[in-house]
């Protein structure tokens, strides 16, 4: 492909959009949760961990645990056994009664909506705040970037930084703000589904014609 303008790339990835909007209609974060703390919880569980690993653990979680205050009471071993079919189970659990500490001490409990609090709690980077804040408060402050998200963002050539911070930025410039939480399910659903790391379903894919990677994918694979 061409060296694109910037013009030329804000107009490819509005139909990158288009398409993947009618591709995956009801992309949504595929984390069970029913409330903001639930939806924090699960996704520091989720890191280096599959969504459906997830899902099998969380139901008696969160039964057990229904507060932050429970998670800040609770005892650590009891607390990581709970989690222990998750990977750095023991890692996550303490990550997880510290920012349930914290959430008891400086937001009454309540998880805060916004990018600041959110980070500051321990084990919660920038990919996680953007998980709760987009899915939990349907506020679009950020992109979720993940391993899906940076490999199809670099395939489409709508990046080419390998930092998910500025992958971010990158992608910030070329998707309209309204539509930045969905983006990154739309990237996710795709990742998962079609566009796989090292079995791309390049002949079957639906934004085939707006992905300069693609031709170079079909060979490495053929």
């Amino acid at each position: 492909m061409p060296r694109e303008t910037q013009a030329e790339r804000t107009q490819r990835a509005g139909r990158i959009i288009e398409a993947l909007r009618s591709t995956y209609p009801n992309a949504h974060c595929e984390l069970n949760f029913s409330n903001p703390l639930e939806l924090l919880i699960a996704t520091i569980l989720s890191a280096q961990c599959t969504d459906k690993q997830v899902n099998l653990v969380t139901p008696e979680l969160f039964r057990r645990y229904p507060t932050a205050a429970d998670y800040a009471q609770a005892n650590p071993e009891e607390l990581a056994h709970q989690i222990r079919r998750i990977g750095l189970f023991r890692n996550k659990a303490k990550n997880i009664q510290a920012a349930c500490v914290q959430l008891v001490q400086l937001h009454g409990g309540v998880v805060p909506a916004d990018m600041d609090s959110l980070v500051a709690l321990p084990g919660v980077g920038r990919k996680t705040a953007n998980v709760v804040l987009g899915n939990a408060f349907d506020l679009n402050l950020g992109i979720v970037v993940d391993t899906h998200v940076a490999r199809l963002a670099n395939r489409l050539k709508l990046t080419s930084e390998t930092d998910p911070v500025r992958i971010e930025q990158d992608l910030q410039k070329w998707v309209p703000r309204p539509q930045w939480t969905l983006f990154s399910h739309w990237l996710i659903w795709h990742g998962r589904r079609r566009c796989g790391a090292r079995n791309p379903g390049c002949l079957s894919c639906e934004i085939r014609p707006l992905c300069p990677s693609a031709e170079k994918l079909i060979a490495r694979v053929a």
